[in-house]
């Protein structure tokens, strides 16, 4: 199929999955004049998540679309991150302060539904977003895109965007099967929220971590009375449990220090965000009309710390170079060839990391311990900084300058 003649806009635009790719691509599409229509088949905007150090990529297009105010308001200030043993005392631990210094000062720490709720807010009201509509057949040509949603009805456009994650469905109705794309990194992941007042007390300020083998848990109190839990576990399977909740009850049974109390708080199994540490790999980004963003094609892993800040970076790129080109072909191999070297590099350097991030060795666990000590040394925590977030990367600053912003 062929779209070399075909302006890449304006036009309609189906963007499959409101979550942060989705969001970010939404509000870059419609400032470039498309119309825009986001798919979600959830039934409204997903409580589940967990804290992430939003920085790269992600914070240059934050600064570029004007929401960057937006984001500190809604952001979390911790003094540390710090290693625990079984009875909470402190082994080791990393300075936010330092680490923020490092990258320039330009981090956030930020629920991920907090920062999903200020790309919402960012919309206009022309931006229809359209939950519980799942896709169930793609059909494209030289003409347009149509999308057959669950409940029978149609929806057409000139350009459709899987940014539905990493079990996209576009990903499988347009390229094929699944699993030949998911690189299995061998550990599951869950997160949940909970209220506890003696939690609550006991990790206020700080970003606390077990120090422990095979299976760690991270707690960080939010408002109120209210805990955030991570989690992150080796294991070799690749099917996800039917009950979250029970499986992460099993996997961190022998946990010490506040995860018991944890567990037992923890939600029902719908409140329970819980998934498979897996990195996305494919050929081409592309098909006719049909592209991918976000963790539908560029999953860098969880562990990797920068999958929000990925996704929105990469939507950035691709709602500017759509601007900027002749036709849809070119806008979308030009968002390919700019930000496949960076999602490249990033996944790279993901593999690497997770040996660190949960050590599989009594001798890792302690080499991990006499990093994170050393990372107060003049110089240690650039050289820290620079080894847990990967290459700089310019491509978004090069697309909008700072202080270019449009306004929404």
């Amino acid at each position: 199929m062929s779209t070399t003649h075909t302006p890449p806009g304006p036009g309609r635009a189906i963007v499959v999955g409101a979550g942060i790719a989705g969001l970010a691509l939404a509000h870059r599409l419609d400032q470039h004049g498309w119309q825009v229509l986001v798919l979600e088949r959830a039934p409204g905007p997903r409580p589940q998540g967990y804290m992430i150090d939003f920085f790269g990529p992600g914070y240059d297009a934050a600064e570029a679309m004007g929401i960057l105010p937006r984001l500190h308001e809604l952001g979390h200030h911790f003094t540390e991150a710090a290693l625990v043993d079984e009875h909470g005392r402190r082994r080791a631990a990393i300075r936010f302060d330092g680490y923020a210094r490092a990258l320039g000062g330009e981090l956030i720490s930020i629920m991920r539904p907090d920062l999903e709720r200020a790309l919402r807010e960012s919309l206009p009201a022309r931006v229809e977003v359209r939950y519980s509509s799942s896709a169930e057949h793609i059909t494209q040509d030289e003409s347009g895109v149509r999308v057959r949603l669950a409940d029978g009805q149609a929806v057409e456009g000139e350009l459709l965007v899987g940014a539905d994650g990493i079990h996209s469905t576009v990903r499988r109705l347009v390229f094929g099967e699944q699993e030949r794309y998911l690189r299995h990194l061998g550990f599951h992941t869950g997160a949940f929220t909970f209220h506890d007042a003696r939690v609550h007390a006991a990790t206020r300020g700080r970003f606390q971590l077990t120090d422990s083998l095979g299976a760690q848990m991270g707690l960080y109190a939010l408002e109120g009375d209210r805990v955030a839990a991570f989690a992150v576990h080796r294991t070799g399977e690749t099917t996800l449990p039917e009950d979250p909740r029970a499986e992460l009850r099993r996997a961190y049974a022998g946990l010490g220090w506040m995860v018991p109390r944890a567990l037992e708080l923890c939600p029902e199994p719908d409140q329970v965000y819980y998934d498979h540490v897996a990195q996305v790999e494919m050929e081409r980004w592309s098909r006719g009309r049909t592209v991918l963003i976000g963790d539908a094609c560029q999953a860098v892993s969880l562990l990797a710390g920068q999958g929000a800040s990925m996704g929105m970076g990469g939507a950035y790129v691709l709602g500017e170079e759509l601007a900027r080109a002749n036709t849809l072909a070119e806008g979308v191999a030009r968002y390919e060839q700019r930000w496949r070297p960076v999602v490249e590099e990033r996944q790279r350097a993901a593999r690497t990391g997770t040996s660190w991030f949960l050590p599989s060795t009594p001798g890792r666990l302690r080499l991990r311990r006499l990093f994170l000590r050393l990372s107060a040394l003049p110089g240690v925590e650039r050289w820290m900084a620079a080894s847990l977030s990967g290459k700089p990367s310019r491509v978004v600053r090069d697309l909008a300058p700072r202080g270019s912003a449009r306004p929404a």
